[in-house]
C-alpha cells in the first residue's frame, strides 16, 4: 500500500474490512446447492458411489430381515443345521456389504478431494484477478484462513456427506418399507416421534449457525493477527510491545474460545435430544410389540427385525445430529470461500484494446483526478508530459500523491477523471498485460519470493540465460555481494530472510527490473534502503539503464535527481512547480526549501 493509501485508507480492523468488501453470507440452501453444482463434473463417480452404497445398504437391510427369520424358523424350532446355513449366508452378505462400503468410501474421498482441489484452484485464480484495492482493504490472514481452514472444513464434510446422503435416503426408504410389511401398527408408533425431532432440529439449526459463522470469522481475525505479528517481531521488540501484543492476541483468543464453546454447546444438544427421543420411541415400540405378540398378531422374530429396522430408520437422523457441527462448519466455510469468489474482478480489457509495439515512450497525464476514497481527493487535475527518453522526477512531502501517479500509470488503480496516454494511446485502450510488460517497476517496498537469488532476478524475464542474469546483477551492483555468498546465485531466500540487508534486497529487485528490459522505467524510491556509497554506484548503473528510456523517479533524496530532465514538485495532489534542478533552485520556491532543508549543512 502506498503512502497515499496509508494516509487516506485509515487502517481498519479486519472485521470492518470484511464488512466493506464482502457481501452478506448466503443462506444455507443456496450454499449447499452451489456446492452440489461443483460436483457436476464427478457425475460418473457419484453414480458409482450411489450404486455401491445402494448395494451395501440393501445387504444390511436384507441381513436384518434374515435375523428375524432365523429366530422364528430356526432358533424357535431348534433347527441348528438350517441356522448354520443361514448364518453362513448372512456372513457372505455382511462381508459383501463391508467390501462395497469400503469401495464407495474410497470413491467418496476421491470425489471430495477433487472438488476441493478445484475450489482451492478457483480461489487462487480469483486472487490473481482481483484489483489491488481488495487486498489493500482486506486482512491477508483472513484470506489465508479462507484458502486453508475453510476449504479443509469443506473437504472433511464432503468426504462423508456424499455417501452418507445416498445411504441415508436408501436406508430410510428401505427400512420404512420393511417396517410397514412387518407391522403397520408399530410403524405408526415408530414415526410419531419424527415431527418432534424435526421441530427440535430446525430450532437448534437456526440458532447455532450464527455461532459457527462468528467462530469462523474470529478464527480469520486470529489468523490475521498471527500473520501480522510473525514478520513484525523486530518492530515489536524494538518498541517493547510484547505485552501489548500478547494482550491483544489473548483478547481474540478468548473471543474465539467463547464463540467456539457457544457453538459447540448449542449444536451439541442435537445428539442428546435425538438419543432421548429415540429411547422413548424404542420403549413405546417394545410395549406395543409385546401387546401384539401376546395377541399373536406378530412374532418374536418380526419384533426383533422391526426394532432393528427402527434403529436403522433413525440412524440417518442420529448421524445428522452427530455430524451437525461439521456440516454447519462446512456450510459456513463454503460461504466464506464463495464470498471471495463472488468479488468483482479487475475490469476486463476493452474489446478493442491493443498491445503496445515499438514503444517510443511518450507519457502524457491530461487533467488527471483521482481519489482512493470519497472523503479525500489525492490528485487534482494533474497535467504532466514525459517525452521519449526523458527522466521525470517526482518530489514532494509524504502523502502528496507521488506514488499514486505511478499506481495510475501502471493501472493498479484506474483514474476517475482525465486521461493517461502512452505514445498517444489511452492506457485504458491498452491490454493490461502489454502495458505492464512495457514497464519496469522497482517499488519502495522490496519483495523477494521464496527461492534462489537467481530465481528472484529471473522473475523479470523467465527465459533469460544465466549470463543475462549475471549481467543484470552487475549493472545493479549486486554481483559482488552475491558472489561472496556461500552458494552464490543459488542461495535460498525467503521474503523475510535476514541473509541479506535491505539494501542488498533492493539491488536484487533492481536487477530484476533491469533484466525485464522495459521501455518505460519506474523507480519508486528505489535507492531508499541503501547507504550513500552504494547509492552512488547504483545511480551510475541506473543512469546507464535509463539512457534512451522514459523514466519516472520518485525520490526523497534530492541529490539523486539533480540530472533529471524534468522535476515535478507535488504538494496536496497538485503539481505546484516544474522544471530542471537549476531552474527550480533559482525560483527559490517549494523545491528550493526542500533542497535547502536537506543540504543546509
Amino acid at each position: 500500500m502506498s503512502k497515499e493509501q496509508r494516509a487516506f485508507h485509515p487502517k481498519m480492523s479486519k472485521r470492518n474490512a470484511r464488512m466493506m468488501n464482502f457481501k452478506k453470507p448466503k443462506n444455507t440452501k443456496a450454499t449447499i446447492k452451489r456446492l452440489w453444482n461443483l460436483l457436476a463434473g464427478q457425475r460418473i463417480k457419484i453414480i458409482a458411489v450411489a450404486v455401491f452404497v445402494a448395494l451395501s445398504t440393501i445387504c444390511t437391510l436384507l441381513g436384518t430381515r434374515l435375523l428375524g427369520v432365523a429366530i422364528d424358523d430356526f432358533i424357535s424350532m431348534s433347527d441348528f443345521d438350517g441356522l448354520l446355513k443361514l448364518l453362513f449366508f448372512l456372513t457372505i452378505i455382511y462381508v459383501a456389504g463391508a467390501v462395497l462400503n469400503r469401495v464407495q468410501l474410497l470413491l467418496s474421498v476421491k470425489i471430495s478431494q477433487t472438488v476441493v482441489t478445484d475450489l482451492r484452484k478457483q480461489l487462487f485464480e480469483k486472487f490473481q484477478t482481483l484489483p489491488l484495492k481488495f487486498f489493500d482493504t482486506t486482512a491477508h490472514g483472513d484470506l489465508m484462513s479462507r484458502a486453508t481452514n475453510d476449504i479443509d472444513t469443506v473437504a472433511n464434510s464432503l468426504n462423508t456427506s456424499i455417501s452418507q446422503a445416498i445411504s441415508s435416503l436408501i436406508t430410510i426408504i428401505g427400512s420404512l418399507v420393511f417396517m410397514v410389511i412387518l407391522s403397520p401398527i408399530l410403524t405408526i408408533v415408530a414415526i410419531i416421534s419424527l415431527p418432534v425431532l424435526f421441530l427440535i432440529t430446525s430450532f437448534i439449526t437456526k440458532r447455532s449457525k450464527k455461532y459457527f459463522k462468528r467462530q469462523q470469522d474470529v478464527l480469520g481475525d486470529l489468523n490475521g493477527k498471527i500473520e501480522e505479528i510473525i514478520p513484525s517481531q523486530k518492530v515489536i521488540k524494538a518498541f517493547v510491545k510484547e505485552e501489548d501484543e500478547i494482550k491483544e492476541f489473548e483478547k481474540l483468543n478468548k473471543e474465539l474460545n467463547k464463540t467456539g464453546i457457544n457453538a459447540q454447546i448449542f449444536s451439541g444438544l442435537m445428539g442428546p435430544v435425538s438419543t432421548m427421543i429415540n429411547g422413548i420411541n424404542y420403549a413405546l415400540i417394545s410395549c406395543a410389540g409385546a401387546v401384539l405378540a401376546i395377541n399373536k398378531l406378530i412374532t418374536v422374530g418380526d419384533i426383533t427385525s422391526f426394532v432393528m429396522y427402527t434403529k436403522q430408520f433413525a440412524r440417518p437422523f442420529n448421524e445428522l445430529a452427530n455430524q451437525y457441527n461439521m456440516l454447519i462448519l462446512a456450510v459456513v466455510g463454503a460461504e466464506r470461500v464463495f464470498e471471495v469468489l463472488d468479488q468483482t474482478p479487475e475490469p476486463a480489457d476493452a474489446e478493442n484494446a491493443v498491445a503496445l509495439k515499438d514503444i517510443k515512450g511518450e507519457v502524457v497525464f491530461n487533467n488527471v483526478t483521482f481519489s482512493y476514497t470519497e472523503e479525500k481527493t489525492i490528485l487534482k487535475n494533474v497535467n504532466l508530459t514525459a517525452k521519449p527518453g526523458q527522466t521525470i522526477a517526482l518530489v514532494g512531502p509524504t502523502g502528496a500523491g507521488k506514488t499514486t501517479i505511478i499506481n495510475l500509470l501502471t493501472r493498479f488503480y484506474d483514474i476517475q477523471q482525465g486521461k493517461i496516454s502512452i505514445d498517444g494511446i489511452n492506457i485504458t485502450d491498452i491490454k493490461r498485460n502489454s502495458l505492464r510488460q512495457s514497464l519496469g517497476i522497482v517499488l519502495q517496498d522490496t519483495y523477494l519470493f521464496t527461492g534462489t537469488i537467481q530465481d528472484n532476478i529471473k522473475y523479470g524475464r523467465l527465459n533469460a540465460s544465466d549470463g543475462e542474469i549475471k549481467e543484470a546483477a552487475i549493472l545493479a551492483n549486486a554481483h559482488e555481494f552475491i558472489h561472496r555468498l556461500p552458494n552464490g546465485y543459488d542461495t535460498i531466500l525467503t521474503e523475510d530472510d535476514d541473509t541479506l540487508s535491505q539494501g542488498q534486497k533492493q539491488m536484487i529487485a533492481i536487477a530484476r527490473a533491469i533484466l525485464a528490459d522495459p521501455s518505460i522505467l519506474i523507480l519508486d524510491e528505489a535507492t531508499s534502503n541503501v547507504d550513500t556509497r552504494t547509492e552512488v554506484k547504483i545511480q551510475k548503473a541506473m543512469l546507464n539503464l535509463m539512457e534512451g528510456r522514459t523514466s519516472f523517479v520518485i525520490a526523497h533524496r534530492l541529490s539523486t535527481i539533480r540530472n533529471a530532465d524534468l522535476i515535478a514538485v507535488i504538494n496536496d495532489g497538485i503539481i505546484i512547480e516544474r522544471g530542471n534542478h537549476k531552474e527550480l533552485l533559482s525560483q527559490k520556491g517549494f523545491y528550493y526549501n526542500l533542497y535547502m532543508n536537506q543540504f543546509n549543512d
